[in-house]
């Protein structure tokens, strides 16, 4: 009999501000001005009965990945990190990828460009070159936040680098309620076009729309169509949830769209996508093996 797949939560933050600044997290952020740590995460997924969980950056700085590497080293149930580099300075980020070189957890790429002022920031060139090289190294890139500078951008990008992964996250923030969203749905789906683009079913708590299978199923929807299941990634998002009610309700509604496909597309969006996308069974087969040795 075949082993059940694992279920994975793609995209999990956690942070510790002695660590590092997080200077986006300030008192007006509520619960969020806080730290979230590995063991609260894990009481958060076994409630949920999920098996594991992809950490992803939080702050664009070496201290941030180094704080997930090591929590990644400590917990078995994280099946990997995406971190990142100084993309925008190729010696810089081809160092740091060596220095890397040894992380057997680091999974992906990311850079929080929805707070960089440069609306041409994929177009770098700089940027280009380090992302390549990102590529060859078998990571994959994230996309925080795409729309509305940086969707199309990004669709760009995937085309004149087709050897890397695009992954665009929380389904490139869809501004629902908003006359934009028929463009959002243009741009989201000439990216899903696109055979090297993922899109993560995640961070769909949005400005000025109620969070419930109202609002969400409609979204799920439009991705479904746009990337399939093997295309698609469900994503906790938490701590980010803990505003809206935390990680419990929030796995309540994206479960129950997810929960209508069939067992094998359910499978892809749950754990299937995100194993391959991320190569989590490689990182795994490698941890397995420092450990024997």
């Amino acid at each position: 009999m075949t082993a059940p797949a694992r279920t994975i939560d793609a995209h999990l933050h956690l942070w510790d501000r002695t660590v590092s600044d997080y200077a986006w997290i300030t008192p007006d952020l509520g619960p969020l001005h806080a730290d979230f740590g590995p063991a609260e995460a894990r009481a958060e997924l076994d409630a949920a009965g999920i098996d594991a969980a992809v950490l992803v950056q939080a702050e664009d700085s070496f201290a941030d990945t180094r704080f997930m590497l090591d929590v990644a080293a400590a917990n078995d149930w994280v099946a990997g990190v995406v971190g990142w580099v100084q993309l925008d300075d190729r010696a810089a980020a081809f160092a740091a990828l060596d220095a890397l070189e040894g992380e057997a957890a680091l999974r992906g790429i990311r850079h929080l460009v929805h707070g960089d002022p440069r609306d041409d920031f994929f177009e770098l060139p700089d940027v280009r070159t380090s992302l390549a090289e990102v590529a060859r190294r078998g990571l994959a890139f994230d996309v925080p936040d795409a729309w509305p500078r940086h969707l199309g951008a990004a669709g760009r990008l995937a085309r004149h680098l087709p050897a890397l992964t695009v992954v665009i996250d929380h389904l490139g923030k869809p501004p629902v309620g908003s006359d934009d969203f028929d463009a959002w749905r243009r741009e989201f789906e000439e990216v899903a076009a696109l055979p090297n683009t993922v899109a993560k079913f995640s961070g769909l708590h949005l400005p000025g729309a109620a969070f419930g299978a109202a609002t969400v199923g409609p979204l799920w929807e439009i991705a479904l169509d746009a990337f399939g299941p093997d295309r698609l990634m469900y994503g906790g998002d938490w701590p980010m949830s803990v505003p809206h009610g935390g990680y419990q309700p929030t796995w309540a509604v994206m479960s129950g769209c997810v929960g209508e496909l069939v067992p094998a597309e359910r499978d892809a969006v749950l754990g299937g996508t995100a194993e391959r996308v991320y190569r989590l069974n490689s990182h795994i087969s490698q941890s397995d093996s420092n450990s024997n040795s």
